[in-house]
């Protein structure tokens, strides 16, 4: 599993919880998300985030 931060805001996206608010299932990995997902904080695209 893995851990991505958001540079923007800071939010973790952490793979194995997802994300329900917009509809990521627990166990998605981060470079399997579309590439039009946001940040649920701040709606920053996927290129915003590092690994962490």
């Amino acid at each position: 599993m893995s851990r991505y931060k958001c540079k923007v805001c800071g939010y973790i996206y952490d793979s194995e919880s997802g994300e329900p608010r917009n509809g990521t299932d627990p166990g998605t990995e981060f470079d399997t998300l579309p590439d039009n997902w946001f940040c649920p904080h701040c709606g920053a695209n996927k290129t915003r985030f590092i690994a962490i």
